[in-house]
């Protein structure tokens, strides 16, 4: 019985090359200043060392858990582009505005060539 999926691996490629994937959550101080949090990180968006950068006010569309209030989403080509992504002006000006109005901060990356893309048996 074919479950109509390879069980081969597959590496993700986004403009042909692997790439490091960058998530940050953040929720606001007793769940105020959302839309000030969402515009100072907006700057990150300017810094260009990021394949892809996005900013989001986020749903609240699961039904387990809501608590995020931001969610910050890059593609970076490698280390070295995070690196200097986080070493840029901009990164630390979207922390002098954003620091003061959150409460949690929780990031995560992962490199897209180790990421699970089929069933583990």
């Amino acid at each position: 019985m074919s479950l109509g999926y390879s069980a081969a691996p597959f590496v993700c490629f986004r403009f042909g090359r692997l790439m490091i994937r960058h998530f940050v959550f953040f929720t606001a101080k007793a769940g105020l200043d959302v839309e000030r949090i969402r515009v100072g990180l907006s700057v990150l968006t300017a810094i260009p060392h990021a394949n892809a950068l996005e900013v989001a006010v986020n749903r609240k569309s699961d039904p387990i858990s809501s608590e995020i209030d931001i969610v910050v989403y890059g593609e970076f080509q490698d280390d070295a582009a995070l690196s200097a992504y986080k070493g840029h002006e901009l990164y630390a000006e979207a922390i002098r505005l954003v620091r003061p109005l959150r409460e949690v901060r929780l990031a995560a990356d992962y490199n897209t060539s180790e990421a699970t893309t089929f069933p583990v048996r």
